[in-house]
């Protein structure tokens, strides 16, 4: 278990209300879906459940029976799998007005699905009651308690979630506490303040949750949106102000701005409040894979600068940042990147000093050296010279060895192109590309060709091509794993330079590197070349160093 940052001293009378565990009720499914652009497949809501699951939530909140068939097939679908922590939750409104519960059909829906819990959200706030649902406030405390109570006539265990409930708190408490207490009444065992529209602050959230502590006995819970940028921070505060129950989404997805995010929350309590969050001890360090996951069925791009979780979250790019941190990593880093299944990342940049090149040069090639040597400071100038001409390093960490074994007088290189070509050729059916490739080599000059839908494509089957003829290993392990584009300078329409990133992978690990021209294909072979060339060097020194002679033992 990581150690929490506990020492963190808390004001006494934050910290006594604060409790020693919080339930975690994950509405990704549900709530994450409503997200613009955002639409889970069944496979995929049950992959995520699954994983949620082994992260240790409380509930899954898992999507309204009868609003949609998908829903409704999940729910019958979820019978089939097992769940060690978490509770499958259905969601739904209250009653109709005008309609008896067990005359409504989407709360027959709901009993269809068979969860022991159901999530019934209602209105808390008088705007909604009068100009929302057109009734009167009595109907709908009558609407509330009449809900609940059915479900749980039923056996059904009730967290009734009031919506909009801290603007209604401020309009008019007094109506907003009684229709909490209807849910209470009628049998609900959690109680969750909404802020739906997703408009507080953090001091307003803390002096509403102890306010409505003391009337309210029953456990309270908290669903915050993040409309003013403090959805995590409201829930944080919340917590402190004596709830029990929270409510999130992986990553923060959701309606509008999204949700309180997961990825936050949960760290936030369990390693800096020292407050338990989920049920399996071991959870919080599958936490970037699930963010990864969510990304990735989502169709969304993840977010570099996530906290916790993010590909940036423990990169480190200055040089004095990253000098110190080899030295005692919590001088730059607020928690160990492993405790949330990350890990650190030195940058190399026109900002780095020679302790990232040296970091790298030790964890990618085994070589040990002197931060101090002058041929780091010589690799260092040339990758601050090229970065001012529009390449960047921040990824490309496999460019920035190459120059510096270059510096070393370890770069040999097993080829050089030496010339290339593409045609391409368009019609209604479609466009094709060849590329011709002449590479020079310590054993003479090879010259390939290759097709493919696009000139880069061709330009790479081409180059592949050669190198099979001349180091066969590099095209049957190198793979292509991303390729990007990106305009570093000025746009200039057309004749814009152009900055290509590409990463590979042998099976075991990844390396990227990148190039800058006023040609994207030239640019893209440059990056080809080097990705190879950086696999085959590597390679080449991981053989020096175990075919290296053992040292004498001292006698």
């Amino acid at each position: 278990m990581v150690a929490k940052f506990t020492s963190l001293s808390l004001d006494p009378v934050l910290a006594g209300s604060l409790p020693e565990k919080v339930e975690v009720l994950d509405t990704t499914l549900r709530d994450g879906a409503q997200a613009h652009g955002v639409s889970f497949s069944l496979q995929a809501k049950i992959r995520i459940a699954l994983e949620l699951d082994r992260l240790g939530v409380s509930f899954i909140e898992a999507g309204w029976p009868g609003s949609n068939p998908k829903d409704e097939e999940f729910f019958r679908a979820i019978k089939e799998y097992s769940f060690n922590h978490a509770e499958i939750v259905a969601f739904t409104s209250t009653r109709r007005k005008g309609v008896r519960p067990e005359k409504d059909p989407i709360l027959a829906k709901v009993l269809d699905a068979e969860t022991r819990w159901v999530t019934v959200f209602g209105k808390s706030w008088t705007l909604h009651v009068r100009e929302v649902l057109k009734t009167t406030l009595e109907e709908n405390l009558d609407m509330v308690y009449g809900t609940v109570r059915f479900l749980r006539e039923h056996g059904i265990r009730v967290i009734f979630d009031a919506e909009h409930f801290f603007n209604g708190y401020l309009e008019d408490p007094e109506y907003a506490l009684q229709v909490l207490e209807a849910a209470v009444e009628a049998g609900a065992e959690r109680i969750v303040l909404a802020d739906t529209n997703g408009g507080m602050l953090p001091h307003t959230v803390y002096r509403v949750v102890r306010e409505v502590r003391e009337r309210i006995k029953t456990p309270l819970g908290l669903h915050m949106h993040n409309d003013s940028g403090c959805a995590v921070a409201n829930t944080l505060m919340g917590v402190l102000a004596g709830a029990e129950h929270v409510q999130v989404t992986v990553n923060g997805i959701g309606e509008r701005t999204g949700n309180a995010d997961l990825c936050q929350v949960v760290p936030g309590l369990e390693l800096k409040l020292g407050v338990r969050a989920l049920a399996n001890p071991e959870g919080l360090r599958h936490l970037r894979r699930l963010s990864r996951l969510v990304y990735e069925l989502a169709g969304l791009q993840p977010n570099p600068y996530q906290p916790y979780v993010g590909d940036n979250a423990f990169a480190h790019k200055a040089g004095v940042h990253v000098d110190a941190v080899l030295k005692t990593p919590r001088a730059y880093e607020h928690v160990d990147p492993g405790a949330v299944g990350n890990r650190r990342r030195l940058v190399v940049s026109e900002l780095s000093g020679s302790a990232n090149l040296v970091a790298w040069a030790r964890r990618e090639l085994g070589l040990e050296l002197d931060k101090r040597d002058p041929r780091l400071r010589r690799a260092l100038e040339r990758v601050k010279k090229l970065e001012n001409m529009g390449y960047s390093f921040d990824n490309a960490v496999a460019s920035a060895l190459l120059i510096l074994l270059e510096e070393l007088g370890l770069r040999k290189t097993p080829f050089r192109v030496q010339a290339w070509r593409v045609v391409s050729e368009g019609s209604e059916k479609g466009a094709r590309s060849w590329g011709l490739v002449k590479l020079e080599t310590p054993g003479g000059t090879i010259l390939a060709a290759g097709e493919g839908g696009g000139p880069v494509h061709a330009v790479d089957e081409a180059l592949r091509g050669a190198l099979r003829q001349h180091l066969p290993e590099s095209v049957e392990k190198v793979r292509l794993i991303d390729y990007r584009v990106t305009l570093p300078g000025a746009v200039r329409h057309t004749a814009s330079t152009v900055r290509v990133e590409i990463t590979f992978t042998d099976g075991t690990s990844a390396w990227t590197t990148t190039s800058v021209s006023s040609n994207i294909i030239e640019a893209s072979l440059d990056a080809l070349a080097q990705g190879i060339e950086y696999y085959l060097l590597r390679s080449q020194l991981a053989r020096s160093r175990s075919e290296a002679p053992e040292a004498p033992r001292p006698a």
